[in-house]
């Protein structure tokens, strides 16, 4: 048998790229041959199987078939006649269906198997899917759109944005599950370039099938579209472009309403869904001149900056780097912060302190008058 790394190591190796993550295939041998030299058997859909020293995940060469809707929607054949060229040949984009034999430690040895010119596409910085089987698999075009991300300066090639295209029209999108939707638009955030993932969606016919109608909006507007680029690039100069912040960033203009509907298509995680949300109306408040210090804690609130500090903190410090103005915001916090609750229910009379209701209105008066103080203009 022969042992090979394949896949986005191999690309990433050619364009000068640190290598994470390897996936190997296995040519020539059978689910019978790895578990006899110690391979751990893991696959659950096709026989992949656990290095018995690194642990690593090595997979049999294998052939596939569409027989049914959607990304799952596939019969795979496993079998030592299988060739590499064949294995290859099932993948998504020529640049990821490059291959490199490897010896028994792992390291590659010899030059780089290359039958479908990925390595010419990588020069053109073109994605060019491998065959016409690209089309049948639905997730393919949210894996284009977050490779768009990752790589801004690559195009996609006319051929490939017809396969994609084909695949909107085939109807198979809403086979995809609601959770993978969102691991790949949370791939796409957390790349270079998020907005270019939202264009490849335009530009495909899928941004109705993924993305909200005021986000849409905002893309199709050259003006609007400009703006949110620029935001986009201050997240990364200021180095706070995680996806909770990316994400907030996008759906800064929805309605709270709009971004909880839009989560509930998608699986988005409920800390990013409520970072938004709150981004969302922090953004209505400061772009309002004169927001008063009730307006204030009624934010704080909605926060629960008492409970959460670290997250209300980093809401303003997000505005901050959009470049609203939110010192006043930023000292109310500090100063609501430093109320001494203890202190506060130790001035009520007993019967009060015994009073929930009556302990939190105290506090609340309290966060209040420190807040008045260091907000008034």
């Amino acid at each position: 048998m022969n042992i090979y790394a394949v896949g986005g190591a191999i690309r990433d190796a050619v364009m000068g790229i640190p290598v994470n993550d390897i996936d190997y295939v296995v040519v020539g041998s059978s689910a019978e041959e790895m578990i006899a030299l110690g391979y751990q058997p893991v696959g659950k859909d096709f026989p992949v199987f656990l290095h018995p020293q690194t642990h690593a995940e090595y997979a049999l060469a294998r052939t596939e078939r569409k027989t049914g809707i959607g990304y799952q929607g596939f019969h795979f054949y496993a079998d030592p006649s299988v060739t590499l060229e064949q294995d290859l040949q099932r993948r998504d984009l020529t640049i990821n269906a490059m291959a490199q034999r490897v010896d028994d430690t792992g390291a590659g040895v010899g030059p780089i198997i290359d039958p479908y010119g990925g390595q010419k596409d990588i020069q053109a910085k073109v994605f060019r899917h491998v065959s016409a089987a690209f089309a049948e698999d639905p997730l393919r075009l949210l894996r284009i759109a977050r490779f768009a991300a990752r790589f801004p300066n690559f195009t996609i090639a006319a051929e490939t944005q017809e396969a994609l295209r084909a695949i909107v029209q085939s109807g198979e999108l809403s086979a995809l599950s609601l959770e993978r939707v969102w691991q790949e638009l949370d791939r796409g955030m957390r790349s270079a370039d998020p907005l270019r993932m939202l264009e490849v969606l335009l530009e495909t016919g899928a941004a109705e099938q993924f993305l909200p109608q005021p986000l849409i909006a905002v893309c199709k507007s050259p003006q609007l579209k400009k703006q949110l680029a620029s935001d986009l690039d201050l997240l990364v100069a200021n180095k706070v472009a995680d996806v909770d912040s990316v994400c907030a960033v996008l759906l800064a203009d929805l309605s709270e309403d709009a971004i909880r509907q839009w989560s509930e298509t998608t699986r988005m995680p409920h800390g990013t869904r409520d970072f938004a949300e709150l981004f969302s109306a922090l953004k209505k408040r400061v772009t309002q001149q004169d927001y008063s210090a009730g307006d204030i804690m009624a934010w704080f609130n909605r926060a629960d900056a008492w409970r959460k500090p670290e997250r209300a903190e980093k809401l303003i410090a997000l505005a901050g780097v959009l470049g609203f103005q939110v010192q006043r915001i930023k000292a109310g916090l500090g100063a609501a912060l430093a109320i001494d609750s203890q202190a506060v229910i130790q001035r009520l009379s007993a019967t009060e302190q015994q009073q929930g209701e009556r302990i939190r209105s105290a506090i609340d008066a309290a966060r209040l008058q420190a807040v008045e103080a260091v907000t008034a203009t």
